[in-house]
Protein backbone atom coordinates (compact mmCIF):
# COMPACT_ATOMS: atom_id res chain seq x y z
CA UNK A 1 0.00 0.00 0.00
CA UNK A 2 3.16 2.71 1.19
CA UNK A 3 4.11 1.74 -2.63
CA UNK A 4 1.51 2.58 -4.40
CA UNK A 5 0.79 5.33 -2.23
CA UNK A 6 4.34 6.32 -2.94
CA UNK A 7 3.68 6.04 -6.93
CA UNK A 8 0.82 8.02 -6.94
CA UNK A 9 2.20 11.00 -5.09
CA UNK A 10 5.26 11.78 -5.83
CA UNK A 11 5.23 9.93 -9.90
CA UNK A 12 8.35 8.69 -9.68
CA UNK A 13 8.91 5.40 -11.71
CA UNK A 14 8.00 1.41 -10.70
CA UNK A 15 10.96 0.88 -10.32
CA UNK A 16 12.60 3.50 -7.81
CA UNK A 17 9.36 3.14 -5.56
CA UNK A 18 9.97 -0.75 -5.58
CA UNK A 19 13.63 -0.26 -4.29
CA UNK A 20 13.12 2.34 -2.05
CA UNK A 21 9.80 1.67 0.07
CA UNK A 22 10.22 -2.41 -0.96
CA UNK A 23 13.93 -2.88 -0.11
CA UNK A 24 13.53 -3.71 3.53
CA UNK A 25 10.77 -6.90 2.63
CA UNK A 26 14.07 -8.54 0.84
CA UNK A 27 15.01 -10.37 3.90
CA UNK A 28 11.55 -12.27 3.53
CA UNK A 29 12.07 -13.36 -0.30
CA UNK A 30 8.34 -14.22 -0.67
CA UNK A 31 7.20 -11.30 0.88
CA UNK A 32 9.35 -9.53 -1.27
CA UNK A 33 8.65 -11.05 -4.53
CA UNK A 34 4.92 -10.99 -3.56
CA UNK A 35 4.42 -7.50 -2.70
CA UNK A 36 6.96 -6.48 -5.60
CA UNK A 37 4.27 -8.18 -8.47
CA UNK A 38 1.27 -6.93 -6.58
CA UNK A 39 2.52 -3.20 -6.72
CA UNK A 40 3.90 -3.76 -10.44
CA UNK A 41 0.88 -5.20 -11.81
CA UNK A 42 -1.57 -2.63 -10.18
CA UNK A 43 0.26 -0.08 -11.04
CA UNK A 44 0.65 -1.25 -14.50
CA UNK A 45 -3.22 -2.56 -14.82
CA UNK A 46 -4.22 1.23 -13.42
CA UNK A 47 -6.31 2.14 -15.91
CA UNK A 48 -8.10 -0.37 -16.68
CA UNK A 49 -8.48 -1.12 -12.88
CA UNK A 50 -9.89 2.66 -12.97
CA UNK A 51 -12.17 2.22 -15.68
CA UNK A 52 -13.80 -0.87 -13.79
CA UNK A 53 -14.00 1.08 -10.18
CA UNK A 54 -15.59 3.96 -12.56
CA UNK A 55 -18.41 1.50 -13.90
CA UNK A 56 -18.83 0.48 -10.20
CA UNK A 57 -19.35 3.92 -8.70
CA UNK A 58 -21.57 5.47 -10.91
CA UNK A 59 -23.19 7.93 -8.06
CA UNK A 60 -19.32 9.19 -7.39
CA UNK A 61 -17.39 11.43 -8.82
CA UNK A 62 -14.16 9.39 -9.38
CA UNK A 63 -12.28 12.52 -8.17
CA UNK A 64 -13.47 13.12 -4.90
CA UNK A 65 -12.91 9.47 -4.21
CA UNK A 66 -10.35 9.33 -1.12
CA UNK A 67 -7.27 8.72 -2.56
CA UNK A 68 -6.74 5.70 -0.19
CA UNK A 69 -9.56 3.97 -1.32
CA UNK A 70 -8.63 4.02 -4.83
CA UNK A 71 -5.55 2.85 -4.36
CA UNK A 72 -7.12 -0.09 -2.10
CA UNK A 73 -9.78 -0.53 -4.72
CA UNK A 74 -6.85 -1.30 -7.19
CA UNK A 75 -5.30 -3.16 -5.29
CA UNK A 76 -7.96 -5.38 -4.38
CA UNK A 77 -9.80 -5.48 -8.13
CA UNK A 78 -6.07 -6.59 -9.27
CA UNK A 79 -5.74 -9.36 -6.44
CA UNK A 80 -9.16 -10.51 -7.43
CA UNK A 81 -8.09 -10.62 -11.77
CA UNK A 82 -4.86 -11.61 -11.69
CA UNK A 83 -3.52 -13.47 -8.07
CA UNK A 84 -5.45 -16.77 -9.13
CA UNK A 85 -4.13 -18.49 -5.70
CA UNK A 86 -5.15 -15.83 -2.95
CA UNK A 87 -8.93 -16.92 -2.44
CA UNK A 88 -10.85 -13.51 -3.22
CA UNK A 89 -12.57 -13.82 0.23
CA UNK A 90 -9.05 -12.76 1.50
CA UNK A 91 -8.43 -10.40 -1.00
CA UNK A 92 -11.51 -8.34 -0.14
CA UNK A 93 -11.41 -8.93 3.78
CA UNK A 94 -7.48 -7.68 3.20
CA UNK A 95 -8.24 -4.63 1.47
CA UNK A 96 -11.38 -3.76 3.47
CA UNK A 97 -8.97 -4.13 7.00
CA UNK A 98 -6.60 -1.66 4.79
CA UNK A 99 -9.28 0.74 4.16
CA UNK A 100 -10.52 0.78 7.95
CA UNK A 101 -7.36 1.11 9.31
CA UNK A 102 -5.92 3.52 6.83
CA UNK A 103 -8.75 5.60 5.52
CA UNK A 104 -12.12 7.32 6.26
CA UNK A 105 -14.73 5.76 8.76
CA UNK A 106 -16.93 4.79 6.06
CA UNK A 107 -14.12 3.71 3.51
CA UNK A 108 -14.60 -0.48 4.94
CA UNK A 109 -17.95 -0.28 3.44
CA UNK A 110 -17.53 1.35 0.33
CA UNK A 111 -14.40 -0.52 -0.11
CA UNK A 112 -16.63 -3.75 0.53
CA UNK A 113 -19.46 -3.00 -1.96
CA UNK A 114 -17.29 -2.01 -5.24
CA UNK A 115 -15.35 -5.20 -4.61
CA UNK A 116 -18.03 -7.21 -3.81
CA UNK A 117 -19.60 -6.14 -7.28
CA UNK A 118 -16.94 -6.56 -9.01
CA UNK A 119 -16.44 -10.08 -7.66
CA UNK A 120 -20.20 -10.79 -8.52
CA UNK A 121 -19.24 -9.76 -12.52
CA UNK A 122 -16.31 -12.25 -12.64
CA UNK A 123 -17.82 -14.76 -11.59
CA UNK A 124 -21.88 -14.40 -13.13
CA UNK A 125 -19.42 -13.30 -16.43
CA UNK A 126 -16.15 -14.14 -16.28
CA UNK A 127 -13.26 -12.05 -15.52
CA UNK A 128 -12.33 -11.70 -19.37
CA UNK A 129 -15.58 -9.64 -19.77
CA UNK A 130 -14.88 -8.32 -16.86
CA UNK A 131 -11.01 -7.26 -17.88
CA UNK A 132 -9.63 -8.33 -21.17
CA UNK A 133 -6.69 -10.94 -20.34
CA UNK A 134 -7.73 -11.49 -16.99
CA UNK A 135 -7.86 -14.88 -15.00
CA UNK A 136 -10.29 -16.45 -13.33
CA UNK A 137 -10.05 -17.90 -9.92
CA UNK A 138 -11.30 -21.45 -9.43
CA UNK A 139 -10.70 -23.88 -5.98
CA UNK A 140 -11.79 -24.59 -2.74
CA UNK A 141 -12.76 -20.73 -2.09
CA UNK A 142 -11.62 -19.66 -5.73
CA UNK A 143 -13.83 -18.55 -8.33
CA UNK A 144 -15.39 -21.53 -10.55
CA UNK A 145 -14.52 -22.30 -14.25
CA UNK A 146 -10.46 -21.30 -13.86
CA UNK A 147 -8.35 -22.12 -16.95
CA UNK A 148 -6.19 -24.98 -16.68
CA UNK A 149 -2.63 -22.55 -16.99
CA UNK A 150 -2.23 -20.77 -13.98
CA UNK A 151 -0.69 -17.22 -14.17
CA UNK A 152 2.71 -16.63 -12.61
CA UNK A 153 2.57 -14.56 -9.87
CA UNK A 154 5.26 -14.80 -7.56
CA UNK A 155 8.14 -15.82 -10.44
CA UNK A 156 9.33 -12.60 -11.34
CA UNK A 157 12.44 -12.04 -13.01
CA UNK A 158 13.11 -9.06 -12.68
Amino acid sequence: MQALYAHELSGDSVDHVVKTILEPLQANKGSYHFARHLVKKTIEQSADLDCIIRAKVTNWDFKRIAVLDRLILRMGICELLFFRDIPPKVSMNEAIELAKLFSTERSGQFINGVLDSVMTDVKEKGPDIVLSGAVAKAGRGLFEGSPSKPEETLSDPS
